[in-house]
């Protein structure tokens, strides 16, 4: 059926993508595994709390959600958390084995076994953040399960230590912390979930130590399981202070495959032979423990997520250095891999369908989805149409960016307009924006405004070259290109250069914020539960996991202090002239609100008031997870831009700017 156009002034036009839709399709489906056949993940319900429950495919194909609420299926390990559950096929059923969030223990569960719920497998801890597990690896033949341990020592957040451990599937260990069996010293501070060989005689992992973030450099360690599974001769196989090592598994011939970066991009090898050498990713940074860019298959071939500026599900040959990449629609697949046979689980997305569970047969290259099938809730003609697009930059340097110009089947904006753009700053920062479909982008650009995601320089997905842009240079390059890609959509007649915006969550709302105390580019900016306040972050007001990345961003505090003080948007509030949105979860230990408030409390020492708002939201930590939360939100940067832009939205609640 045809649309009849109506011409609407940008940012006016009507749509059905709201905010409590785009909140309803928050998150995406994470962490695949195969249960003997069956395929599992985790999936969100933003409406139940924002909880991540488990999901079942039965092999008849029906799907079916493992744990009821109140049950969370997310670790805490490193705050970011990682591989969460793992499951083993039974003659009597499955057994599951999976981190609940509220307090962090270890459970098993036999599910549709006499009605009987899930037992703890660990203790609690009154110590600090307590007891924490991570990427578990069922032993059911030695009645136990492999996994990380994070245990708080003290109250503060560097007083942890992590170690491989063992925990006894009986539930011995529930009660009592003796019973639990430590792998390794803790010698090294963070440390990967161990990878067993086929034949059981040798386990792998990953480590690394303050300063270094895994994507600056890690260490592949090896070492022999003798009789008890104890594990003695540690060695180091690959890696250092310069090579970053994502990930290790073992071939079914028992040779040891891995991701290095060794050449400046993330490559795999075999017994430290490069398999497939090229100028692509096979593998990315590590914030979550356990992720998984490959999967070695039973007949020696590998599944791979791959690419360079994007991601696509292939099947490499170890003999030939060939890959073949799977068939289908999606663009993009996050850093979750399963085999099971010739069978592989991935998680993929694309511009026109957001994140879902893929299966690929391996002998047929036959590609479909299993599960958390995209489902349009809107027409799709609604949906953005993004451009590729490669900006020059300071000295020449190229910029990656995605643009989502406005688009709407029935709506132009008058020929004399031009539309108001806001620039989005992902997280990270060592991260990328991927280019797949996401509401909260097309309630916007459905509205007309538009939004550009800029891949600064430092973003991931490029080489380590790129990456490296960044170093000392946080608050200035991302600043740089940012302000780059908006200056150049003004001057191409793309943007209205009055009406230029940024967002940002985390390090992306540092990147706003400095982009606002530096910069006059944008009219205004929301910036999301963001690092303000370098020297205080970097003196321990942030968790364990990131109070070192600094150095690598910033430089030494001890022997830069007056860097972190410039660049630092809290020491510069009196800077500010755009009006502003503050957003912050009162429960963030990465980003405390204590950041938002010190800020804040420059700005009111001001004589002239910026206009602002700071809204927080009790329950919520780093990163909105809550429905309710994510409707808040975009109705109130809707209204931030309404009101700056001189938008008329009818229908929309009016943020309330302090003056």
């Amino acid at each position: 059926m045809g649309h009849i156009v109506q011409t609407l002034a940008y940012g006016s036009w009507p749509s059905p993508i709201d905010a409590r839709l785009a909140a309803a399709h928050d998150g995406h489906p994470e962490y695949v595994g195969f249960v003997g056949g069956e395929a599992w993940w985790t999936e969100p319900r933003p409406a139940e709390g924002g909880r991540r429950t488990l999901v079942r495919r039965r092999t008849d194909g029906t799907e079916e959600a493992v744990l009821p609420a109140p049950w969370n299926v997310r670790s805490r390990v490193i705050e970011y958390g990682g591989q969460p559950w793992a499951g083993v096929a039974r003659d009597e059923g499955p057994l599951v084995v999976f981190v609940n969030f509220a307090d962090q223990r270890l459970y098993a569960y036999e599910p549709g076994a006499d009605g009987a719920g899930p037992w703890p497998l660990t203790p609690l801890s009154p110590v600090g953040g307590g007891l924490r597990w991570v990427d578990p690896v069922p032993r059911p033949e030695a009645g136990e399960v492999w996994c990380v341990l994070e245990e708080f020592t003290g109250d503060g957040p560097a007083d942890v230590r992590r170690v491989l451990a063992a925990v006894p599937l009986d539930g011995s260990a529930a009660e009592d912390r003796g019973a639990v069996r430590e792998l390794t010293d803790g010698r090294h501070r963070f440390v990967t979930g161990p990878r067993l060989s086929p034949d059981g005689r040798r386990a792998a992992w990953l480590a690394w130590d303050h300063p270094r973030m895994p994507w600056d450099g890690t260490e592949l360690l090896v070492a022999d399981v003798r009789g008890g599974g104890v594990l003695e001769g540690v060695r180091t196989v690959a890696g250092g202070p310069e090579e970053s090592v994502a990930q290790a598994d073992w071939a079914a011939d028992g040779s040891l495959l891995y991701a290095s970066d060794r050449t400046g991009w993330w490559n795999l090898y075999r017994d430290g032979a490069p398999l497939c050498p090229r100028e692509e990713e096979f593998g990315g940074p590590l914030w979550k423990i356990g992720q998984r860019w490959f999967a070695p298959l039973d007949d020696g071939l590998v599944a791979v997520v791959h690419g360079r500026g994007a991601t696509a599900l292939g099947i490499l040959d170890p003999e030939t250095g060939e890959v073949v990449d799977a068939a289908g629609p999606w663009t993009e697949f996050s850093a979750s891999l399963a085999a099971h046979g010739s069978r592989v689980l991935g998680v993929g997305a694309s511009p026109r369908s957001a994140y879902e569970v893929v299966e690929l047969d391996a002998r047929t290259g036959r590609a479909r989805v299993v599960g958390a099938a995209h489902d349009d809730p809107v027409d799709p003609a609604y949906y953005p149409e993004p451009r590729i697009r490669t900006f020059a930059g300071p000295d020449g340097r190229e910029i990656h960016a995605h643009v989502y110009p406005p688009h709407h089947p029935a709506h132009v904006a008058p020929d004399d307009e031009l539309p108001p753009y806001v620039v989005w700053a992902h997280g990270g920062p060592t991260s990328r924006s991927p280019l797949v479909l996401d509401l909260e982008i097309a309630y916007f650009t459905s509205r007309g405004i538009g939004v550009a995601e800029v891949n600064y320089g430092g973003s991931t997905g490029h080489g380590r070259e790129y990456r490296n842009r960044l170093r000392e240079q946080w608050g200035v390059v991302d600043v740089e290109d940012c302000a780059a890609v908006a200056l150049a959509l003004a001057e191409e007649g793309t943007a209205d250069r009055d009406r230029l915006a940024i967002r940002g969550g985390s390090a992306g709302g540092w990147t706003t914020a400095a982009s606002l105390t530096t910069t006059d580019v944008y009219a205004c900016g929301t910036i999301l539960y963001p690092i303000l306040d370098l020297t205080a972050w970097g003196s321990g007001e942030t968790h364990d996991f990131e109070s070192r990345y600094l150095e690598s961003l910033v430089g030494p505090l001890a022997q830069v202090p007056g860097r972190y003080r410039e660049r630092s948007p809290a020491e510069h509030a009196h800077r500010i002239t755009a009006p502003f949105l503050l957003l912050q979860g009162l429960d963030d230990v990465i980003c405390p609100p204590a950041q938002c408030e010190r800020f804040l409390a420059r700005l009111e020492d001001r004589e002239r008031r910026v206009p602002h708002a700071y809204i927080a939201f009790e329950g919520e930590g780093h990163g909105f997870r809550r429905a309710e939360t994510v409707v808040r939100v975009l109705e109130s940067e809707l209204s931030l831009y309404a009101q700056v832009f001189g938008i008329d939205v009818p229908g929309l609640p009016t943020l309330e700017l302090a003056k």
